[in-house]
């Protein structure tokens, strides 16, 4: 089991305060990785922070909104400047914004893609070099299952996590030679807060109804994808997009 060992290692997670990004987070932590969490709202950081304290981990946090060009691009060094070294990226932070595509407003188009697309490019791109000269990294980005699917209410997150899946082969491809590998979770209908409103409603039936599961995913059901995407478990696995879904996307 020591190729999932990360004693010694450093991961910045975006949107580690909460849901996805803190099972994800608490994963890494348990397997004795260096968390730094990234996050909007101070006090859901601190929070996060004091959780993961409690698992054992060092861990700091700060606060930063990566829809914002130059943070976004500054957080990589930042992690490297409080820890000594970066080894993992994790691209969680996320918005949605729904409206049919003929009453979506390009305000609200922009800010999905510049949050959920072009974000990840920019912390990729600055934690590229600092990666490459430490002889390797792990880059994991957060995809959905609209990553596959059209969604007729989604036509931006969609967009967003369809090319998000596109971009993570492409950064897979040109910095294999480097050691790094770059790869993609696709989560499927989880228990979050961006997701609260479906819950106990004939809509979230359906959604039980459709997975092979049959349940709503949780945080915690991150925690081990993450940890092999992170560690050196995966060496040979690089530009794979993996479901995390309870078999949603294969069901019919």
């Amino acid at each position: 089991m020591s190729a999932f060992d990360l004693t010694g290692r450093v991961a910045l997670v975006t949107g580690g305060n909460g849901g996805i990004g803190l099972g994800m987070a608490r994963g890494l932590a348990k397997a004795g990785c260096t968390i730094m969490v990234a996050g909007r709202n101070a006090e859901k950081n601190a929070a996060a922070v004091a959780e993961l304290k409690a698992l054992g981990a060092d861990c700091d946090a700060m606060a930063v909104d990566v829809a914002n060009e130059a943070a976004c691009r500054a957080m990589p060094e930042a992690a490297r400047a409080r820890f000594g070294r970066l080894d993992v990226l994790v691209n969680n932070a996320g918005v949605a914004k729904g409206g049919r595509p003929q009453t979506l407003s390009l305000e609200d188009w922009n800010t999905v893609i510049q949050t959920n697309l072009t974000a990840v490019f920019l912390a990729s791109q600055a934690a590229y070099p600092i990666m490459q000269a430490a002889g390797g990294g792990k880059i994991i980005n957060i995809g959905s299952m609209y990553s596959l699917f059209g969604g007729a209410f989604t036509p931006a997150y969609s967009s967003s996590k369809g090319g998000l899946v596109q971009l993570t082969r492409s950064l897979a491809a040109a910095w294999a030679a480097d050691n790094i590998q770059v790869n993609a979770i696709l989560p499927g209908w989880i228990e979050t807060d961006m997701t609260a409103g479906a819950k106990g409603t004939p809509f979230s039936d359906t959604i039980v109804a459709r997975t092979p599961a049959a349940r709503w995913g949780m945080a915690d059901d991150f925690e081990g994808p993450a940890v092999f995407l992170a560690s050196s478990a995966s060496d040979f696995v690089t530009g794979a997009s993996l479901p995390v879904d309870g078999g949603f996307a294969i069901s019919g």
